[in-house]
């Protein structure tokens, strides 16, 4: 396979308060980072192969900005009054160097935070507010081998080692659309229809049959 998954983020609201339940579960916290001229902050969760975002908005005015308006990160924010999807995944490729060619219709995002030529292709689902958003981040990388400037804490009491797999329940049954077919049909992700808003995550395999549900703090549950 081409691509992997980099990270999964999860709209929260201001400050990501709910993950203090993940510090009590026995997972350990990565730096938080601020995405400069996005009106966005994060707290970051890290394995070996990938991490969990947790995602705010902090200015509304940046985040409803002309070029990262598409995107609806404010809806988004407030997915329990919208409706809109609080999730996004984030993908890279398997390999550095290795060419790939995108499952899906993308348009280039050029943050400000991101040096030149650095971008992030956008999945064209993303004016679908109720599906999760989709990216490719050609310079992404697996966690165990960042630089040792960005090296972020990768063991956990829970005692997780990688994410192995990512279900993503869009609420109301509503149909997909070909992004999130094509993310599906090459492994990615999957994605299925039910009540409410949830990211299940698969950590090694769930080698244990365990799980461990963080709602109604969080539409997220973890299976090990």
């Amino acid at each position: 396979m081409a691509l992997e998954l980099d990270h999964l983020f999860i709209f929260t609201s201001v400050g990501a308060r709910e993950v203090e339940q993940l510090l009590k579960f026995g997972l350990t916290e990565g730096e938080p980072n601020t995405h400069a001229g996005q009106g966005t902050a994060c707290r970051r969760f890290f394995f070996h192969n990938a991490y969990l975002e947790f995602l705010w908005v902090h200015d509304e005015q940046e985040a409803t900005a002309v070029w990262v308006r598409p995107l609806g990160f404010v809806q988004r924010c407030r997915y329990q009054m919208t409706g809109a999807s609080p999730f996004g995944l984030i993908f890279r490729p398997s390999s550095a160097g290795e060419p790939v060619e995108l499952p899906f219709d993308t348009w280039a995002l050029h943050p400000p935070y991101l040096p030149e030529p650095l971008k992030l292709d956008v999945a064209e689902n993303s004016a679908e507010t109720t599906e999760p958003l989709l990216f490719y981040m050609s310079f992404g990388r697996r966690a165990d081998d960042y630089p040792a400037e960005r090296r972020q804490p990768l063991e956990h009491t829970a005692g997780f080692k990688e994410i192995t797999g990512v279900r993503i329940t869009l609420p109301g049954g509503r149909s997909s659309s070909k992004a999130l077919q094509a993310t599906e049909r090459i492994g990615l992700a999957s994605f299925g229809s039910g009540p409410s808003h949830l990211a299940e995550v698969t950590f090694d395999a769930n080698k244990q049959g365990r799980l461990k549900d963080f709602r109604p703090e969080l539409p997220l549950l973890f299976r090990w």
